[in-house]
């Protein structure tokens, strides 16, 4: 077996590391047509399944050249929608637009899911593809319904010989928005809510911009499975400013593909030039988690942002046995947390799925990552540790921390050049 390059596909793809900050973002299309699902048919009644008058009002627009769909006040239950190029989305106040749970109208079929394309699973509530500019917006609510489904799946889950190896995607579910292959898009000012699966699916995105959303699952809700915020999948030049998690997954993901041949994964281009700024995470595992399935991560910046409950970690990389992974410049600044629970950063194995297909372990790259003006309450500092054998982890930077912390230890091993400056931890200065 060949020895493969860890770096070679992430450096080759020059073209997508323009950087986004500092440069304007496209016009978005004028849409200057504007129609109301309501105008072709659409019910606010909480029950009636909208799917074919929503669809028209789309199909619509996208004869006149593009325009606006508008989703007045109400309750609109919908199944699968799909909208077209220069058509837009805006949920007015009081606009709810709800899944259905009789997961027919969610027809299966090939979709772009964990990593890979599944042959035959759900779409989501909002699909786009290829639809350049789109812009969602408004101050409505996407409503997964989710609570039922969520139940079935922990039934199956519970009933199952090996629960651990009940697939994510084991029972059908539907995200609540999927956009791929779109460039210029803007989500501002909705509410992902009660999603039955991933809420906000970007697949192979550029220029993206999402403002002032909310994510978020019932508090009474002990774990919505699934119920990632944002999940970045192969894509480049994302900002994400002012936004609200309260969920019960990761709150943002960076994702891509996995296993020993990911790096020739065409389908699956790295994850590139992140902002997340200004942002209240509530609750969730993990602030950002790197490596469910992810191959090639870098140039992400998360900053000022607050942590305001239950975080698990603030900053995970999943070392996955069976992948070769290259997560490189990665920084968090400037951090408020106030939690009983969860840790500042996590570099450990994960090793819940794996399968190496009869090849020799991979190699992979963690390097360059820096945590700086840390400030807060949380549970534990936390783990720094490669797969032995597989994973180089080099140039940690922990700086200006003054944290208290029920377990104070960082626990690691393997990591060259950890540098912990003006680290304070319970009111004692504590170095490397």
């Amino acid at each position: 077996m060949p020895k493969r390059s860890i770096s070679r596909r992430a450096f080759a793809l020059a073209s997508l590391t323009a950087p986004l900050w500092g440069r304007s973002l496209p016009a978005l299309a004028a849409g200057s047509d504007k129609a109301s699902i309501t105008d072709f048919g659409a019910v606010a009644d909480g029950a009636t399944v909208n799917t074919a008058a929503i669809q028209k009002t789309i199909e619509h627009l996208a004869g006149l050249g593009g325009g606006t769909v508008v989703v007045p006040a109400g309750v609109f239950v919908s199944g699968a929608l799909f909208l077209k190029p220069k058509v837009n989305l805006h949920l007015e106040q009081g606009a709810v637009l709800r899944c259905s749970t009789d997961l027919k109208h969610f027809p299966a079929g090939r979709t772009r899911i964990e990593g890979h394309f599944a042959p035959n699973f759900n779409p989501a509530l909002i699909n786009a593809n290829g639809c350049d500019e789109l812009k969602i917006s408004g101050t409505g609510t996407l409503d997964g319904a989710g609570r039922p489904i969520w139940d079935l799946f922990w039934k199956l889950r519970n009933a199952a010989p090996d629960p651990h190896n009940f697939r994510n995607i084991g029972i059908p579910r539907a995200r609540l928005a999927l956009i791929e292959r779109s460039n210029g898009v803007t989500i501002e000012g909705v509410t992902f809510k009660d999603s039955q699966f991933w809420n906000l699916h970007l697949y192979r995105c550029q220029q993206v911009t999402v403002r002032n959303a909310r994510f978020q699952v019932p508090e009474d809700y002990h774990q919505a499975p699934s119920s990632d915020g944002i999940d970045l999948d192969s894509c480049q030049h994302v900002l994400i400013e002012g936004c609200y998690f309260s969920v019960t997954d990761d709150c943002i993901a960076a994702k891509g593909s996995k296993g020993p041949f990911a790096m020739e994964d065409k389908d699956s281009p790295p994850v590139v030039d992140v902002r997340v700024r200004n942002c209240e995470f509530r609750r969730g595992h993990h602030m950002l988690a790197l490596g469910s399935e992810a191959t090639l991560v870098r140039d992400i910046v998360i900053e000022d942002c607050r942590v305001t409950g239950k975080v698990d970690s603030l900053a995970v990389f999943k070392l996955r046995p069976d992948t070769p992974q290259h997560y490189e410049n990665i920084h968090f600044r400037n951090i408020s947390v106030d939690s009983s629970g969860g840790q500042i950063i996590t570099i450990q194995p994960w090793t819940q799925y794996f399968d190496l297909k009869g090849v020799p372990p991979p190699k992979s790259i963690v390097r360059n990552i820096s945590v700086v003006g840390i400030r807060g309450r949380l549970k534990a500092f936390g783990t720094i540790k490669p797969n032995p054998g597989q994973t180089t982890i080099s140039d940690i930077l922990l700086k200006d921390f003054d944290v208290q912390l029920e377990k104070e230890k960082l626990d690691t091993a393997g990591v060259a050049n950890l540098r912990l400056e003006n680290v304070v931890v319970n009111g004692k200065k504590v170095g490397a």
